[in-house]
């Protein structure tokens, strides 16, 4: 006999956009962001297991 075996329901997955509101919606924020991910960026250039991103609307699941 075969039973099928539910899966766990997944949460909600919630982005940082979910809001409505615009990550960057002028230059101001958007030259924070990319100060920001430049910095860390070279704070951890000489960590192989450290990936610097600024806000790309990119979020992997």
């Amino acid at each position: 006999m075969v039973t099928e075996v539910q899966s766990p329901t997944k949460p909600q997955i919630i982005y940082p956009d979910s809001d409505g509101k615009p990550i960057a919606n002028n230059t101001v924020q958007f030259g924070w962001i990319v100060e920001i991910q430049h910095n860390l960026n070279w704070m951890c250039a000489d960590d192989p297991n450290v990936f610097v991103a600024g806000d790309l609307f990119w979020y992997p699941v």
